[in-house]
Protein backbone atom coordinates (compact mmCIF):
# COMPACT_ATOMS: atom_id res chain seq x y z
CA UNK A 1 0.00 0.00 0.00
CA UNK A 2 1.17 3.48 -1.17
CA UNK A 3 1.61 5.52 2.23
CA UNK A 4 0.03 9.04 2.13
CA UNK A 5 2.10 11.90 2.64
CA UNK A 6 0.50 15.19 4.08
CA UNK A 7 3.04 18.24 4.39
CA UNK A 8 1.94 20.45 7.31
CA UNK A 9 3.33 24.06 7.01
CA UNK A 10 2.88 27.76 8.73
CA UNK A 11 4.91 29.83 10.36
CA UNK A 12 7.57 29.25 13.64
CA UNK A 13 5.42 28.64 16.64
CA UNK A 14 1.69 28.66 14.62
CA UNK A 15 0.52 25.78 16.30
CA UNK A 16 1.57 22.78 13.76
CA UNK A 17 2.27 20.40 16.37
CA UNK A 18 -0.65 20.88 17.73
CA UNK A 19 -3.07 20.28 14.91
CA UNK A 20 -0.77 17.55 13.69
CA UNK A 21 -1.43 15.98 17.19
CA UNK A 22 -5.36 16.72 16.78
CA UNK A 23 -5.20 14.94 13.49
CA UNK A 24 -2.66 12.05 15.49
CA UNK A 25 -5.12 11.53 17.75
CA UNK A 26 -8.22 10.35 15.54
CA UNK A 27 -5.64 7.89 13.57
CA UNK A 28 -4.06 4.69 14.34
CA UNK A 29 -1.31 5.73 15.96
CA UNK A 30 1.06 2.59 14.53
CA UNK A 31 0.53 3.49 11.12
CA UNK A 32 1.80 6.91 11.89
CA UNK A 33 5.45 8.85 11.00
CA UNK A 34 6.17 12.21 11.50
CA UNK A 35 9.57 13.60 9.67
CA UNK A 36 10.41 17.16 10.91
CA UNK A 37 11.95 19.71 8.27
CA UNK A 38 14.11 20.84 11.05
CA UNK A 39 16.32 17.83 11.90
CA UNK A 40 17.19 18.37 8.13
CA UNK A 41 18.88 21.47 8.37
CA UNK A 42 22.44 20.77 6.93
CA UNK A 43 25.59 20.08 9.09
CA UNK A 44 27.69 22.85 9.75
CA UNK A 45 30.59 20.49 11.68
CA UNK A 46 33.05 22.56 10.17
CA UNK A 47 32.16 25.92 11.06
CA UNK A 48 33.04 27.60 14.60
CA UNK A 49 29.86 27.90 17.06
CA UNK A 50 29.79 32.16 16.71
CA UNK A 51 29.57 31.55 12.88
CA UNK A 52 26.88 28.65 13.31
CA UNK A 53 25.03 31.48 14.79
CA UNK A 54 25.23 34.13 11.89
CA UNK A 55 23.30 31.26 9.40
CA UNK A 56 19.61 32.08 8.40
CA UNK A 57 17.79 28.87 9.52
CA UNK A 58 15.11 30.69 8.39
CA UNK A 59 15.94 30.54 4.44
CA UNK A 60 14.66 27.53 2.38
CA UNK A 61 18.84 27.07 1.56
CA UNK A 62 20.04 26.27 5.29
CA UNK A 63 18.06 22.97 4.67
CA UNK A 64 18.88 19.63 2.99
CA UNK A 65 15.84 19.13 0.53
CA UNK A 66 18.04 16.77 -1.53
CA UNK A 67 18.52 14.40 1.59
CA UNK A 68 14.74 14.64 2.73
CA UNK A 69 13.31 14.10 -0.91
CA UNK A 70 15.21 10.99 -1.34
CA UNK A 71 13.87 9.99 2.45
CA UNK A 72 10.56 10.57 0.79
CA UNK A 73 11.15 8.06 -1.96
CA UNK A 74 12.75 5.46 -0.07
CA UNK A 75 9.57 5.42 2.47
CA UNK A 76 7.03 5.64 -0.38
CA UNK A 77 8.67 2.42 -2.10
CA UNK A 78 8.80 0.34 1.64
CA UNK A 79 12.42 1.33 2.83
CA UNK A 80 13.69 2.32 6.04
CA UNK A 81 15.72 5.25 6.00
CA UNK A 82 17.72 6.78 8.77
CA UNK A 83 17.15 10.48 9.74
CA UNK A 84 19.01 12.98 10.59
CA UNK A 85 18.52 14.90 14.31
CA UNK A 86 19.18 18.40 14.63
CA UNK A 87 20.89 19.62 17.93
CA UNK A 88 18.93 23.29 18.63
CA UNK A 89 21.67 24.22 21.54
CA UNK A 90 24.63 23.66 18.95
CA UNK A 91 23.25 25.24 16.27
CA UNK A 92 24.61 21.78 13.95
CA UNK A 93 23.28 18.45 13.04
CA UNK A 94 23.77 15.70 15.86
CA UNK A 95 26.23 12.97 15.52
CA UNK A 96 22.51 10.84 16.20
CA UNK A 97 20.39 9.76 13.84
CA UNK A 98 16.65 8.08 14.16
CA UNK A 99 15.38 4.73 12.10
CA UNK A 100 12.13 6.30 10.24
CA UNK A 101 10.36 3.14 8.80
CA UNK A 102 7.48 3.53 6.10
CA UNK A 103 3.68 3.78 7.46
CA UNK A 104 0.39 4.04 6.49
CA UNK A 105 1.10 7.83 6.79
CA UNK A 106 3.85 9.85 6.41
CA UNK A 107 3.42 13.53 8.28
CA UNK A 108 6.18 16.10 6.89
CA UNK A 109 6.29 19.39 9.26
CA UNK A 110 8.23 22.33 8.87
CA UNK A 111 7.70 25.97 8.20
CA UNK A 112 9.30 26.11 4.89
CA UNK A 113 8.06 22.52 3.77
CA UNK A 114 6.10 23.48 0.77
CA UNK A 115 9.05 25.63 -0.67
CA UNK A 116 10.35 22.45 -2.66
CA UNK A 117 8.61 22.16 -5.54
CA UNK A 118 9.69 18.13 -5.24
CA UNK A 119 8.31 17.74 -1.87
CA UNK A 120 5.15 18.92 -2.85
CA UNK A 121 4.50 17.13 -5.55
CA UNK A 122 5.24 13.89 -3.33
CA UNK A 123 2.62 15.16 -0.92
CA UNK A 124 -1.24 13.88 -1.10
CA UNK A 125 -2.36 16.62 1.40
CA UNK A 126 -0.92 19.72 2.01
CA UNK A 127 -1.97 22.00 5.03
CA UNK A 128 -1.34 25.83 6.15
CA UNK A 129 -1.81 26.62 9.90
CA UNK A 130 -2.02 30.15 10.71
CA UNK A 131 -1.48 32.57 13.21
CA UNK A 132 -1.07 36.12 14.18
CA UNK A 133 2.32 36.76 14.68
CA UNK A 134 2.17 38.53 18.06
CA UNK A 135 1.14 34.71 19.64
CA UNK A 136 3.67 33.58 17.04
CA UNK A 137 6.55 35.59 18.63
CA UNK A 138 5.37 35.19 22.20
CA UNK A 139 5.03 31.24 21.68
CA UNK A 140 7.91 31.22 19.41
CA UNK A 141 9.94 33.39 22.93
CA UNK A 142 8.72 30.92 25.49
CA UNK A 143 9.30 27.85 23.61
CA UNK A 144 12.90 28.56 22.84
CA UNK A 145 14.04 29.31 25.98
CA UNK A 146 12.52 26.61 27.81
CA UNK A 147 12.92 24.16 25.53
CA UNK A 148 15.99 25.16 23.41
CA UNK A 149 18.81 26.74 25.90
CA UNK A 150 18.09 30.26 24.36
CA UNK A 151 18.40 33.77 25.78
CA UNK A 152 15.76 36.19 25.94
CA UNK A 153 18.42 38.79 23.52
CA UNK A 154 18.65 36.14 21.75
CA UNK A 155 15.25 34.81 20.64
CA UNK A 156 14.46 38.54 20.01
CA UNK A 157 17.50 39.37 17.56
CA UNK A 158 16.83 36.67 15.65
CA UNK A 159 13.17 37.45 15.03
CA UNK A 160 13.57 40.50 14.36
CA UNK A 161 16.49 39.84 11.78
CA UNK A 162 15.20 36.48 10.17
CA UNK A 163 12.42 34.57 11.51
CA UNK A 164 10.22 37.99 10.56
CA UNK A 165 11.59 39.07 7.27
CA UNK A 166 11.98 35.91 5.92
CA UNK A 167 8.36 34.25 7.42
CA UNK A 168 6.92 37.18 4.81
CA UNK A 169 9.27 36.69 2.26
CA UNK A 170 9.34 32.77 2.24
CA UNK A 171 6.77 30.97 4.51
CA UNK A 172 3.67 32.86 4.03
CA UNK A 173 3.64 33.15 -0.05
CA UNK A 174 3.14 28.85 0.17
CA UNK A 175 -0.13 29.24 1.64
CA UNK A 176 -1.03 29.31 -1.99
CA UNK A 177 0.01 25.97 -2.42
CA UNK A 178 -1.86 24.01 0.16
CA UNK A 179 -5.10 22.13 0.17
CA UNK A 180 -5.96 23.36 3.26
CA UNK A 181 -5.39 26.96 5.37
CA UNK A 182 -6.23 26.32 9.21
CA UNK A 183 -6.54 29.56 11.72
CA UNK A 184 -5.19 28.63 14.69
CA UNK A 185 -6.81 30.96 16.79
CA UNK A 186 -10.31 29.18 17.53
CA UNK A 187 -11.13 25.80 17.46
CA UNK A 188 -10.26 24.08 14.17
CA UNK A 189 -12.08 20.53 14.94
CA UNK A 190 -14.36 20.46 11.61
CA UNK A 191 -11.16 21.45 9.45
CA UNK A 192 -8.91 18.45 11.64
CA UNK A 193 -12.01 15.71 10.73
CA UNK A 194 -11.88 16.42 7.39
CA UNK A 195 -8.10 16.32 6.98
CA UNK A 196 -8.74 12.42 8.68
CA UNK A 197 -11.76 11.82 6.27
CA UNK A 198 -9.55 12.48 3.00
CA UNK A 199 -6.36 10.67 4.91
CA UNK A 200 -9.02 7.79 5.17
CA UNK A 201 -10.67 7.81 1.86
CA UNK A 202 -6.71 8.06 0.31
CA UNK A 203 -6.17 5.01 2.21
CA UNK A 204 -8.65 3.03 1.13
CA UNK A 205 -8.14 3.85 -2.70
CA UNK A 206 -4.60 3.02 -2.16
Amino acid sequence: MKPVIMAVAGGSASGKTTVVNEILSKLDLKSVAIIKHDDYYKAQHEMSLEDRYKVNYDHPSSLDNDLLVSHIEALLKGEKVLKPVYDFETYDRSTKTEMVEPKKVIILEGILILTDERIRQLSDIKLFVELDDDTRFIRRLQRDIKERGRSVESVIKQYLNTVKPMHHKYVKPTKRYADVIIPNDYNHGVAVDIIVSRIQKILEEN
